[in-house]
Protein backbone atom coordinates (compact mmCIF):
# COMPACT_ATOMS: atom_id res chain seq x y z
CA UNK A 1 0.00 0.00 0.00
CA UNK A 2 1.66 3.49 -1.32
CA UNK A 3 0.95 6.24 1.42
CA UNK A 4 0.73 9.59 -0.11
CA UNK A 5 1.23 12.63 2.55
CA UNK A 6 -0.02 15.90 1.62
CA UNK A 7 2.34 18.62 1.26
CA UNK A 8 2.46 20.40 3.53
CA UNK A 9 2.06 17.30 6.35
CA UNK A 10 4.97 18.18 9.50
CA UNK A 11 5.67 14.24 9.98
CA UNK A 12 6.57 11.71 7.87
CA UNK A 13 7.81 8.22 9.15
CA UNK A 14 11.08 9.77 9.39
CA UNK A 15 10.45 12.99 11.48
CA UNK A 16 7.98 10.42 13.41
CA UNK A 17 11.21 8.08 14.26
CA UNK A 18 12.96 11.03 14.54
CA UNK A 19 10.79 12.69 17.08
CA UNK A 20 10.25 9.11 18.86
CA UNK A 21 13.93 8.15 19.53
CA UNK A 22 15.05 11.53 20.38
CA UNK A 23 15.92 12.67 23.79
CA UNK A 24 15.38 16.38 23.30
CA UNK A 25 13.01 18.16 25.35
CA UNK A 26 9.53 18.43 23.54
CA UNK A 27 9.45 22.15 22.80
CA UNK A 28 13.11 22.05 21.31
CA UNK A 29 11.86 19.10 19.05
CA UNK A 30 8.38 21.06 18.06
CA UNK A 31 10.85 24.55 17.41
CA UNK A 32 13.17 22.22 15.80
CA UNK A 33 10.87 20.60 13.70
CA UNK A 34 7.98 23.41 12.72
CA UNK A 35 5.26 21.65 14.03
CA UNK A 36 3.42 22.14 17.25
CA UNK A 37 4.21 20.70 20.99
CA UNK A 38 1.11 18.38 20.89
CA UNK A 39 2.53 17.44 17.67
CA UNK A 40 5.71 16.20 19.33
CA UNK A 41 4.45 15.06 22.59
CA UNK A 42 2.03 12.65 20.87
CA UNK A 43 4.50 11.17 18.77
CA UNK A 44 6.94 10.49 21.59
CA UNK A 45 4.34 8.53 23.65
CA UNK A 46 2.65 6.72 21.01
CA UNK A 47 4.29 2.62 20.94
CA UNK A 48 4.29 2.69 17.20
CA UNK A 49 4.70 5.21 14.63
CA UNK A 50 1.64 4.39 12.08
CA UNK A 51 -1.57 6.81 12.23
CA UNK A 52 -4.67 5.53 13.64
CA UNK A 53 -7.95 4.82 11.72
CA UNK A 54 -10.29 7.91 11.65
CA UNK A 55 -13.46 6.70 12.45
CA UNK A 56 -15.44 6.15 15.21
CA UNK A 57 -15.01 2.68 17.10
CA UNK A 58 -18.85 2.39 17.09
CA UNK A 59 -21.16 4.33 14.49
CA UNK A 60 -23.86 6.79 15.62
CA UNK A 61 -26.69 4.52 14.17
CA UNK A 62 -30.63 3.59 15.84
CA UNK A 63 -30.94 0.70 13.36
CA UNK A 64 -29.38 -2.16 16.05
CA UNK A 65 -28.56 -5.90 14.05
CA UNK A 66 -32.25 -7.86 15.23
CA UNK A 67 -33.97 -5.19 12.94
CA UNK A 68 -30.74 -4.98 10.38
CA UNK A 69 -31.55 -8.98 10.09
CA UNK A 70 -35.25 -8.36 9.06
CA UNK A 71 -34.14 -5.78 6.30
CA UNK A 72 -31.13 -7.85 5.34
CA UNK A 73 -33.58 -10.73 4.70
CA UNK A 74 -36.22 -8.80 2.75
CA UNK A 75 -33.27 -8.04 0.38
CA UNK A 76 -32.49 -11.54 -0.43
CA UNK A 77 -36.12 -12.82 -0.60
CA UNK A 78 -37.37 -9.92 -2.45
CA UNK A 79 -34.76 -8.22 -3.96
CA UNK A 80 -35.91 -4.62 -3.31
CA UNK A 81 -33.99 -1.86 -4.76
CA UNK A 82 -32.47 0.52 -1.64
CA UNK A 83 -35.13 3.00 -1.81
CA UNK A 84 -37.88 0.59 -1.81
CA UNK A 85 -36.52 -1.15 0.71
CA UNK A 86 -36.41 2.22 3.02
CA UNK A 87 -40.09 2.61 2.25
CA UNK A 88 -41.04 -1.00 3.68
CA UNK A 89 -38.37 -0.43 6.30
CA UNK A 90 -39.96 2.19 7.56
CA UNK A 91 -43.55 1.20 7.50
CA UNK A 92 -43.19 -2.36 9.37
CA UNK A 93 -39.90 -2.28 11.13
CA UNK A 94 -38.19 0.82 12.40
CA UNK A 95 -39.80 4.30 11.25
CA UNK A 96 -36.53 6.35 12.18
CA UNK A 97 -33.84 4.40 10.17
CA UNK A 98 -32.10 6.62 7.67
CA UNK A 99 -31.00 5.91 4.21
CA UNK A 100 -27.22 6.13 5.53
CA UNK A 101 -27.97 3.33 8.48
CA UNK A 102 -29.93 1.22 6.13
CA UNK A 103 -26.78 0.94 3.29
CA UNK A 104 -24.08 0.56 6.08
CA UNK A 105 -26.35 -2.65 7.11
CA UNK A 106 -26.67 -3.81 3.59
CA UNK A 107 -22.84 -3.14 2.67
CA UNK A 108 -21.57 -4.81 6.27
CA UNK A 109 -23.63 -8.23 5.41
CA UNK A 110 -22.15 -7.84 1.78
CA UNK A 111 -25.62 -7.62 -0.31
CA UNK A 112 -25.32 -4.27 -1.00
CA UNK A 113 -25.14 -4.50 -4.83
CA UNK A 114 -28.27 -6.51 -6.33
CA UNK A 115 -26.40 -8.42 -8.99
CA UNK A 116 -27.26 -10.15 -11.48
CA UNK A 117 -30.93 -11.10 -11.41
CA UNK A 118 -32.20 -14.79 -10.01
CA UNK A 119 -32.72 -17.32 -12.54
CA UNK A 120 -36.11 -17.76 -12.87
CA UNK A 121 -38.03 -21.01 -11.76
CA UNK A 122 -38.89 -23.29 -14.49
Amino acid sequence: MSIQLHANATTTSKIRAYIHSSSKGIRELADELGSSVTTALTWRSRDNLYDRPHTRDSLLTSFFEAKGGIAVELRRTLRLPLDNLLAVTREFIHPEVSRWALDCCLRRNGIARLGAPLPRAL
